[in-house]
């Protein structure tokens, strides 16, 4: 699969959508996907970075095409968006490429639809809702109180919206340190700031010296900046003279983020990124874009932002010391925030593209001492028709069966060459019941609907003649509900049970 990803980053736009087309960039590779980023603003360290790991990257020479769009940000783009769209598509002028991701508020549907000729399809990551757009997927992580309408007329009607923090383009690294992390106890003994990598308006050093005027006996700071920080060498110099750690361009946000208690800090996108950590923060809206988001985010119980009215630096002073008076608040936040955001979002996405890394094969006898052991699982049988243990002679005997029997088919998936799940299809004239498990160690890895639209595939492709599928769920089994609605299937009726026997 060829994808290729539209993007600029540069002092005026941030490095906000960058980073989240790079995250899903190497999630993507890590799939098999080929990669060419295509840019007209791109700092040398974010090339670099781009080098670094391998993904192929084309520099759009300017153009003296004015920029005449009516778009709000059409200053961003540095030229027509018509211009813009000659260039790309001699950009990606080689063989047809599967799918175009394009994070840019001044492109829109006019852009668009000028690379349809160039590309298979095309996905949209957008969160200001300002413009319309032609194309096939549109993800928006973040929450807004008019969500559910917010791009209704502005995208096509076979558009797949892709709504919410479930779709949060979080690194790895986030999804795995949040397996060590717990909901914060509300002790504040580590406290980092970020303002995002630019912060032209300095509310770093704002908050440093915030922080220096309260003397908190023995908080322990972490300050991060970008390498474009306008500010930086009085920030290193100011957290040389408190004690604070300074960290620039670093790679191990995720790390710091786990290791604190309390983050001070903008309302943008890293917001999901602290909450998929648990990490409580004290957040400003210091873009026009970030208000609708903080306010939605505070409403929610996921982070604390006072309104400013007095400045910045003196809320800070303010709040950070209620902050810290008030521990049950911050446990609060960080259990809204571990609740809300699970770090598999980019997953999500990349399965939205149809760009997988599950593998299915058929099962085998050598499959028995696995398949038995994930059955017996307290978590597996938790969600199962027969919840009662099997033993070994019956569990033999039931594979037997199984393999043997023309009409039943049992699949294991696998990833990087580990199993990973179990889906079985027991099959009646046309039409097939599915039944799925993860294997427990792989049972919070975002894998379920992957597993199951792999082997969907499988079966359309090794019996044609199924039509339809059906699934029978526990009604108390809620992730397999959630499992096989994000997978198109639909509920069409209720069965209800009474038990008679103590009556």
């Amino acid at each position: 699969m060829k994808i290729a990803l539209r993007v600029d980053a540069s002092r005026q736009i941030g490095t906000g959508h960058f980073m989240r087309c790079l995250t899903l960039a190497d999630a993507l590779k890590r799939g098999g996907a080929q990669i060419r980023f295509v840019s007209r603003h791109m700092p040398e360290h974010l090339r670099e970075m781009l080098a670094a790991k391998e993904h192929e990257f084309i520099l759009l020479t300017s153009r003296p095409s004015g920029t005449s769009d009516d778009l709000s940000h059409a200053h961003w783009l540095g030229t027509s968006q018509q211009a813009d769209a000659q260039d790309t598509q001699e950009a990606l002028s080689d063989p047809v490429w599967d799918w175009l991701v394009v994070d840019h508020y001044a492109l829109d549907v006019r852009w668009e639809s000028l690379l349809r000729k160039a590309v298979g399809k095309v996905m949209v990551i957008d969160d200001i809702a300002d413009r319309r757009h032609d194309c096939d997927v549109l993800v928006d992580q973040n929450l807004y109180a008019d969500m559910d309408t917010r791009y209704t007329g502005k995208v096509p009607p076979h558009c797949r919206l892709l709504l919410g923090p479930r779709y949060a383009l979080l690194r790895e690294e986030f999804h795995q340190l949040r397996k060590q992390v717990m909901p914060r106890n509300g002790l504040v003994r580590r406290v980092l700031v970020f303002f995002g990598g630019v912060d032209d308006d300095n509310f770093t050093g704002l908050t440093i010296e915030a922080l220096s005027r309260l003397n908190i006996d023995g908080l322990c700071v972490d300050v991060v900046i970008g390498a474009q920080h306008p500010q930086r060498e009085h920030i290193e110099s100011a957290c040389a003279k408190m004690g604070c750690a300074c960290h620039v361009q670093t790679s191990r946000m995720a790390e710091l983020m786990a290791a604190a208690d309390l983050a001070i800090g903008a309302g943008g996108s890293v917001s999901w990124e602290r909450c998929c950590l648990g990490l409580p923060a004290l957040a400003f809206s210091i873009a026009k874009n970030q208000g609708p988001l903080v306010e939605e985010a505070a409403l929610r119980g996921l982070l604390y932002a006072p309104l400013p009215l007095s400045g910045i630096a003196s809320s800070i002073t303010l709040h950070v010391q209620a902050l810290i008076d008030n521990p049950r608040l911050l446990r609060l936040i960080s259990l809204r925030g571990l609740e809300t955001v699970d770090g598999l979002g980019v997953k999500r996405v990349r399965r939205e593209i149809g760009c997988r890394s599950i593998a299915i094969r058929g099962a085998t006898p050598a499959d028995s001492e696995d398949l038995l052991l994930w059955r017996n699982h307290s978590a597996v049988r938790a969600v199962s028709r027969n919840p009662n243990p099997i033993d070994n002679d019956a569990h033999e005997a039931w594979l037997k069966r199984v393999l043997s029997d023309p009409d039943r088919v049992l699949l294991i998936g696998e990833y990087q060459c580990s199993a990973i799940g179990v889906v079985r299809f027991d099959i009646c004239a046309d039409e097939a019941e599915v039944s799925i498990y993860l294997a427990p160690d792989h049972k919070d890895e975002g894998f379920g609907a992957e597993l199951l639209l792999a082997a969907e595939q499988w079966l359309s492709d090794h019996r044609p003649s199924i039509l339809s599928i059906k699934a029978e769920v526990l009604d108390s089994n809620e992730p397999s509900h959630r499992l096989f609605r994000a997978c198109g299937y639909q509920l069409r009726s209720s069965l209800y049970a009474k038990d008679v026997s103590r009556v």
